[in-house]
């Protein structure tokens, strides 16, 4: 399957890309830089430079044609300001979803964050906040698109080595952390999982291996 991946260079996107490989799927990675391209391209993966903050759905759309599913793993990043938690986490997701109607692919999944579709917590500084309103927009955007879309939303994520053992469930979860290459795995399986199209999940740590957690997921 052709997967097509926006934020091609993010920790968690490379891990998928490679996961992705090493199944023969044929991941493509959305990068803004072109000096990225090298880090993709050593995953097995095909990469793309599309700024999606300055493009268009129809230029996008153009990428999509072919694809079997589409990841929404773009994000502005530590150090970004609010302002780009908007342009990216909310605003890249919009066109990403806008550009896989125009293309015809209906599967997409999104990563979200733990926190989101809820007010933020009182308190909180103003780019946190700025990030989970962003969060909390882009998946009611696509909440009200006709695609088959999973939301997914990891819990604080980390760089440990993965264990192959979560949680994964409908919200809410506990406040936990999972490693990257955790979250990478469930996205993998969640390609697979058709099923679980239309569902808002909630993943960190655990004791269930993916593709149980998954399939118990679908029993739900």
């Amino acid at each position: 399957m052709r997967v097509v991946i926006a934020g091609g260079h993010g920790k968690i996107a490379l891990r998928l890309a490679r996961l992705l490989s090493d199944r023969s799927d044929a991941p493509v990675g959305l990068i803004r830089n072109p000096d990225q391209v090298a880090d993709v391209e050593a995953t097995g993966a095909e990469a793309v430079p599309c700024d999606l903050e300055r493009t268009t759905p129809e230029e996008v759309a153009e990428i999509l044609l072919g694809a079997g599913a589409v990841v929404f793993a773009a994000g502005a990043g530590p150090g970004s300001g609010a302002a780009r938690k908007f342009t990216v986490d909310q605003g890249a997701s919009v066109l990403l979803a806008e550009a896989a109607e125009r293309a015809g692919v209906s599967r997409f999944i999104q990563i979200s964050s733990m926190g989101a579709g809820s007010p933020p917590a009182p308190g909180r500084d103003e780019v946190w906040t700025a990030y989970i309103t962003a969060k909390t927009a882009a998946e009611e955007d696509l909440r009200a698109r006709p695609l088959d879309w999973t939301i997914l939303r990891p819990g604080r994520l980390t760089d440990e080595p993965g264990t192959g053992l979560v949680t994964l469930a409908d919200p809410p979860l506990p406040s936990g952390a999972v490693p990257r290459d955790d979250v990478a795995a469930v996205i993998a399986a969640l390609i697979d999982a058709p099923e679980t199209r239309h569902r808002v999940l909630e993943l960190i740590g655990g004791a269930v291996p993916v593709t149980e957690a998954v399939r118990l997921v679908l029993m739900r």
